[in-house]
């Protein structure tokens, strides 16, 4: 099996790519440990094209995953950036210049949500996409929520995805399904051999500071109730991650990708010091 690796996330980095550059922020993240790299939420320009293949090689890093959508979901804006459906070469081509061969699919879009029938349509679709992608050298994978927990006929959606597919590989995320009500050791398991990669975040209830809540009475206490779940740093939270990355391991998954959707206040690489001081703590130096 491919040595693991740990590495970053770079949507909670998209901040600091708009205001330093995509190679700053590399060489900073570079220097804290990190040498992994799955880009999310940072528009693949030429330029950025570029300044990624600098820092392949002035640091040494590796560009381990791209991101894209399957077809537009919007009229009025870009968005969510390159898709399948339209710039399926340009992506072919982005992927190659920087040496990545797995391309993930963010989130399900809107219109694919709702009922079994759409679901797997849209399953369909990007089975359709992950063997065309397979004849050029490039694994595709659907990243889950927890929207794709909800149960039709009496089955997981994301279990009706898997099962109604062959090459379209899922990227999980412990902390989206921890927040489903599931136990991430056993859906990793589930998914043995269908993913190369995962997402580390820890889960915490925050700090009960009513001021911060709208509302009065009921209203107010339904807000915080739901508002101080909180993303966390890794060892800052609830969740046993020494057995969830066992279990990510043993299922298949090459990378362990660390990201934090929210960091109330804190600055990005101060987050991502702390979560490799923990994954150094606990044994994984090798992994860096």
């Amino acid at each position: 099996m491919t040595k693991p690796r740990i590495g970053v996330q770079m949507m909670m980095l998209r901040d600091k790519v708009n205001e330093e550059g995509i190679y700053a922020v590399l060489k900073k993240v570079h220097n804290i440990g990190y040498n992994s790299f799955e880009v999310s939420q940072i528009e693949m320009t030429a330029h950025n094209i570029n300044e990624m293949q600098r820092a392949i090689k002035d640091l040494g890093i590796e560009i381990s995953a791209l991101s894209c959508g399957v077809e537009d979901i919007s009229e009025t804006e870009n968005f969510p950036g390159d898709t399948l459906e339209n710039n399926i070469d340009k992506i072919i081509t982005d992927c190659k210049a920087v040496n990545c061969n797995i391309l993930r699919i963010g989130m399900l879009p809107i219109n694919y949500m709702g009922s079994k029938e759409k679901a797997l349509n849209f399953a369909n679709k990007c089975e359709r996409y992950a063997k065309q992608l397979k004849n050029e050298g490039i694994d595709l994978y659907y990243h889950a929520h927890n929207l794709e927990f909800v149960k039709y006929d009496g089955h997981y959606m994301l279990d009706l995805m898997r099962d109604s597919t062959t090459l379209l590989g899922f990227e999980l995320d412990i902390h989206w399904i921890w927040r489903a009500g599931l136990d991430p050791i056993t859906v990793l398991k589930n998914y043995k051999n269908r993913i190369r990669a995962i997402h580390l975040k820890d889960y915490r209830i925050g700090e009960i500071d009513m001021n911060q809540y709208p509302g009065e009475g009921h209203e107010k206490i339904y807000f915080m109730l739901h508002m101080i779940t909180q993303f966390a740093e890794l060892g800052e939270g609830n969740l046993p991650l020494p057995e969830i990355i066992q279990a990510g391991y043993d299922s298949g998954s090459e990378y362990f990708f660390v990201e934090q959707d929210a960091l109330y206040g804190k600055d990005a690489y101060d987050c991502l010091i702390t979560s490799r001081d923990y994954l150094l703590d606990i044994g994984y130096r090798d992994w860096f």
